[in-house]
């Protein structure tokens, strides 16, 4: 019997040791639907007065009659309010350009903030349920391309992503997008046209990665593995990614995954 558990014993050593540093091949993983699913994008800032109401609007957005299975909401912070006096800590001037961009692409003659897209097409009256019955009537139509988001273990504190898209159609020009969006912040502003507020603003885009066409075959796939943000809370963090039309901005499909990780 000592003899038995003894060896007993070193097993489960064994396989303790094993589990502790051989990683899963994939934690979690979410397909898209065979519908379309519409990526609503705001374009805001923290330097912007009438910005507060679309943020809500947006952290809000799956109390509004629009599902997660329906839609994918990302907040895109812009730089160009920066300096009126409060320098907003999601800004990036990747997302400025984005904007116009899309913008350029609708022949719009500027942009503006608080702005509103679905499915890379301008969305002015949101606050009369225009955004909520486009998502709706979107999502009544089938899908042309399949996304996958698969989260993976990794190690020394990083985020580990693969996005993948098959099944585009063969005529034209597509991109494959990923980001990484944060959900629960909260800036108490100190300045600028919104000083002494307390702004809270969920899906907000933290990392961005830059787009990989489809192929021919109508394939396309993104790795992403780096580290979080400094401040960013592992368990507020989801990913998200999307299909979009070089050409025209249109918005094939889209698909996010909260993050498995707490």
């Amino acid at each position: 019997m000592p003899i038995i558990r003894s060896l007993q014993a070193a097993v489960l050593s064994c396989a303790a040791l094993w589990s502790a540093t051989v990683y899963p091949a994939s934690v979690c993983e979410k397909k898209s639907p065979a519908h379309r699913v519409a990526l609503v994008e705001l374009y805001t800032s923290e330097g912007c007065d009438s910005c507060p109401p679309a943020d809500d609007f947006v952290r809000n957005l799956y109390k509004s009659g629009v599902s997660p299975e329906q839609a994918v909401p990302l907040s895109l912070h812009v730089d160009y309010w920066d300096y009126i006096g409060w320098r907003d800590r999601f800004a990036n001037p990747t997302f400025t350009e984005r904007q116009y961009w899309l913008g350029a692409v609708a022949h719009q003659r500027n942009v503006y903030t608080p702005e509103l897209f679905v499915a890379g097409h301008e969305e002015r009256d949101w606050r009369d349920g225009d955004l909520v019955h486009a998502v709706q009537e979107l999502s009544a139509k089938p899908a042309t391309v399949n996304l996958t988001l698969a989260q993976d273990a990794a190690p020394g504190g990083q985020v580990a992503v693969t996005a993948s898209a098959t099944g585009a159609p063969r005529s034209g020009s597509y991109n494959l997008f990923f980001a990484v969006y944060e959900n629960d912040l909260v800036s108490e502003v100190k300045a600028g046209e919104n000083r002494g507020s307390t702004l809270r603003h969920s899906f907000v885009v933290r990392q961005w990665s830059p787009p990989v066409p489809l192929n021919a075959q109508g394939r396309a796939e993104i790795r992403w593995q780096k580290p979080l943000p400094g401040d960013a809370h592992a368990g507020s963090v989801g990913f998200a990614a999307f299909v979009q039309d070089s050409a025209t901005g249109e918005v094939l499909q889209a698909l996010a995954l909260p993050s498995c990780s707490s």
